[in-house]
């Protein structure tokens, strides 16, 4: 019973905001999430991604060792996608990507965040780090074709990590006022990024679910099969373990819709992929966290 209401309070209020933006959107309320998405990926995430790591009381091989971990966990991930796609025969540039790289910024952070507190956080922005590497390259690649190297450097989410992680190898500090500030930035990060994924699903038009929900079955086995391996592999502490494994397991993100539209990919089965592993994690990153918390 207390481990159920213990899942149950770090749970509940990452989908409670997400509810927030699907209800907004269907009392007919306007909500522009480009602006939002925007103004969280160019300020308040990257604020949020420095002070995180500035503060954070982890030892730098710890960290090391995370990065490392998260980079087999997604080439563990890449492989079993890939022999996903080809034994259901599906169409490589529609479905391989956004069955790779989940949501680890609008959900991944937040769960990260009410799981295992600051320390966890600290974590989890390094893995979505790399996912966001991964996605603007590998990914990139994957949908068009190309992969987009100068992308990545442009992204301030990258710029505030490579930053972040230098005042935490040298121990430096920004003035006290200028941490404030910053973080009251980067507070803003979790709130907007959840209301904007419940609007951005209440916004998508989707059609086969069924299959939509199979692969997305599918999909979280393989990604939390891939994470808990990578973290054993890696020795990882009980914390670092279960972030990533959280992390690597979150639902499709819908920027790989966004993806799919501007790239000239399939949208519409990315979109019921979208739908159907959100709703799945409702019930199954809860579980996940009775595990690993």
């Amino acid at each position: 019973m207390n481990l159920a209401l213990t899942v149950l309070n770090i749970t509940a209020p990452v989908f409670l905001l997400a509810a927030v933006g699907f209800v907004w959107v269907k009392l007919g309320f306007e909500y522009r999430v480009e602006f939002v998405t925007r103004m969280a990926m160019t300020l308040a995430v990257p604020c949020l991604i420095f002070v995180a790591l500035m503060n954070i009381e982890v030892e730098p091989a710890a960290l090391a060792a995370l990065s490392l971990a998260s980079f087999v966990a997604y080439g563990l991930v890449m492989v079993g996608c890939f022999i996903l796609v080809k034994a259901a025969k599906l169409d490589t540039q529609t479905y391989l990507a956004p069955l790779i790289f989940g949501n680890t910024g609008n959900l991944g952070l937040p769960l990260a965040l009410f799981a295992f507190g600051e320390i966890g956080l600290g974590y989890a922005v390094v893995v979505f780090a790399i996912m966001a590497i991964l996605s603007f390259t590998i990914g990139i690649w994957m949908v068009a074709g190309a992969g987009s190297f100068k992308r990545v450097i442009q992204e301030p989410l990258v710029g505030a990590t490579l930053l972040g992680a230098l005042f935490l190898w040298q121990g430096w500090e920004t003035p006290e006022f200028l941490t404030s500030a910053i973080e009251l930035i980067g507070q803003m990060a979790i709130p907007m990024m959840l209301i904007t994924l419940g609007v951005a699903v209440a916004r998508l038009e989707t059609k086969a679910m069924t299959q939509a929900v199979v692969l997305s079955v599918i999909k979280v086995m393989i990604c939390t099969g891939a994470g808990w391996a990578a973290a054993t592999w890696f020795g990882l502490d009980p914390i670092a373990a279960g972030v990533l494994i959280v992390q690597v397991a979150t639902p499709v993100a819908v920027t790989s819709y966004l993806l799919a539209e501007k790239y000239g990919a399939d949208a519409q089965p990315v979109a019921g992929l979208v739908v159907a592993s959100t709703l799945l994690s409702v019930l199954v990153l809860p579980l996940i966290l009775a595990f690993v918390v």
